[in-house]
């Protein structure tokens, strides 16, 4: 657990792989392609944030939460771990398993990814004064046409029903909150061995506090 803990952002890149090979194999077409594409997608995301560039974990817990100890507070790689693997891949996952048959959840899952993009084009930028932050290239390139062509299928095809667009609004609501900011909030703990090595933080940020027993 520790090993995955430390490098699922890695597992994610060949997962995205692995699943291109498949959606090839089988000629998927249609909403359940779009909503596997958003899979791979999350993934290629993950990797932009958490391996190359990879320092969103310090960006976030400095831009955002101006925290004196951005290796590990707020956002720690437990909690990482739990919000993109757990929640993430988990959600994600089952909205491309299920397809057509549980349209809102496709919805609600689209709207974490409407969420990144919002938050790395817009929020991350303004509030840290920059003009990248990491995963802001696959949020513009990838999430963006993808969400933008999702929305419009569902709208122009009656994919889905009112009852859809009310769950899957109101989930995506909660995936965003809940499954994100509030889960940084629950599992945080400054005292934590679930600390980011150094090359997590902003280059030429100042040193990082020295770390204590880590997970990761």
């Amino acid at each position: 657990m520790q090993f995955f803990r430390a490098h699922w952002f890695d597992a994610g890149l060949v997962l995205a792989g692995g699943i291109g090979v498949y959606l090839l194999a089988i000629g998927a077409h249609g909403i359940q392609l779009l909503l596997w594409l958003d899979l791979i997608f999350l993934c290629l995301h993950q990797f932009e944030e958490y391996r190359y560039p990879g320092y969103f974990p310090g960006m976030m817990n400095t831009v955002m939460f101006a925290s004196k100890h951005p290796d590990r507070y707020p956002l720690n790689a437990n909690a990482a771990f739990v919000i993109n693997v757990g929640i993430g891949w988990g959600f994600y996952f089952l909205a491309a398993l299920v397809g057509e048959r549980g349209i809102w959840l496709g919805i609600a899952t689209m709207l974490v990814s409407v969420g990144n993009i919002i938050a790395h084009t817009i929020l991350f930028n303004v509030k840290g004064k920059t003009i990248y932050n990491p995963g802001m290239l696959t949020a513009l390139f990838l999430f963006l046409p993808l969400t933008v062509y999702f929305f419009y299928a569902l709208t122009t095809n009656g994919f889905a029903a009112p009852f859809d667009w009310v769950v899957g609004v109101f989930l995506g609501i909660v995936l965003n909150y809940v499954g994100i900011l509030k889960m940084i909030d629950w599992l945080k703990d400054e005292q934590t061995p679930y600390v980011f090595p150094k090359r997590f933080l902003i280059p030429g940020a100042d040193k990082a506090p020295p770390r204590i027993n880590s997970g990761t």
